[in-house]
């Protein structure tokens, strides 16, 4: 099963253009799409979710037209947008069950089975009788994975999964969907380059609806190898390091700013090489420094 999306543009009221001919080729597994806030991911997301007409371009599933037979995508499925609702005083077992039941699985007997497998999958046996509102964040979010399971889909959304949980949750969630991620297409749409860096061995990186890169993290993070630096500063000085180099970043490393900056060439001045990774990559790619 393979995803491919050809030139897909959106333009909103008002000329904001939150997608530029999109081109993407998503293949079996986790892969990411990483990008600031506003970058169109959740543009992208909700159209092959099909919640939202295209402008132009195509989007193709296996031989599924996504654009133009949506009621055959939606049979094969699965969606946990960043906020979701459901029925706060219904219990997650019997939440499931009414989620499997819209999905057409009719015979009672086969959404029980269903619906227990599904719980002991996402650890949500536990909880199975608490009313939705009573669970905490990451369990919600686990909820969520398991309804997005449901039907045996062969694509699988998840907008921003890992905002707000504490990093048990997230490396639960984290393992989670490796798991499911086997033998579908599962795309995780995120700004945390942590949750690519983890689990992804495919991604793309978008800003204000172009793609900057598409490739594997590796890749990307060597294509950087020689050209990071580093050097820990004074607050008062990173405004003139910005103004002579291309700063990367400036995060505080023991009460001062640790300053990485690109330059494919040594720059002396006290910076001392520094390994590579996908946060320089973001910073770099979207501030159009390398």
């Amino acid at each position: 099963m393979e995803l491919t999306i050809r030139g897909l543009s959106k333009t909103y009221a008002g000329g904001r253009k939150a997608l530029d001919a999109v081109t993407l080729t998503i293949p079996a597994g986790v892969y990411g799409l990483l990008g600031p806030n506003g970058a169109g991911k959740s543009t992208l997301m909700r159209i092959l979710a099909t919640l939202l007409e295209a402008d132009e371009g195509e989007a193709w599933l296996g031989g599924i037209d996504m654009l133009r037979r949506k009621h055959e995508v939606r049979q094969v499925l699965g969606y946990l947008p960043q906020d979701f609702g459901a029925y706060p005083r219904v219990s997650v077992e019997a939440m499931l069950d009414h989620l499997a039941a819209l999905k057409g699985i009719a015979r009672r007997g086969e959404r029980k089975d269903l619906v227990e497998a599904l719980l002991r999958r996402a650890n949500l046996w536990e909880v199975r009788r608490k009313a939705l509102a009573a669970l905490s964040g990451g369990t919600r979010r686990r909820f969520g994975i398991a309804q997005a399971l449901i039907g045996k889909p062969q694509l699988i959304i998840v907008d921003e999964p890992t905002a707000g949980l504490d990093p048990g949750e997230r490396n639960r969630f984290y393992n989670l969907l490796a798991e499911t991620g086997e033998d579908v297409v599962v795309i995780l749409s995120t700004h945390i380059v942590d949750d690519v860096k983890g689990l992804c061995a495919h991604m793309a990186l978008l800003d204000r609806g172009r793609v900057l890169y598409e490739g594997s993290p590796e890749a990307a993070v060597a294509g950087l190898r020689g050209a990071v630096w580093q050097k820990t500063a004074a607050k008062g000085e990173v405004a003139g390091y910005a103004q002579r180099y291309k700063l990367i970043s400036a995060k505080l490393s023991g009460g001062r700013p640790l300053l990485r900056i690109h330059q494919p060439q040594p720059p002396g001045d006290g910076f001392a090489p520094a390994e590579p990774d996908l946060e320089d990559v973001f910073f770099t790619r979207v501030r159009g420094l390398a």
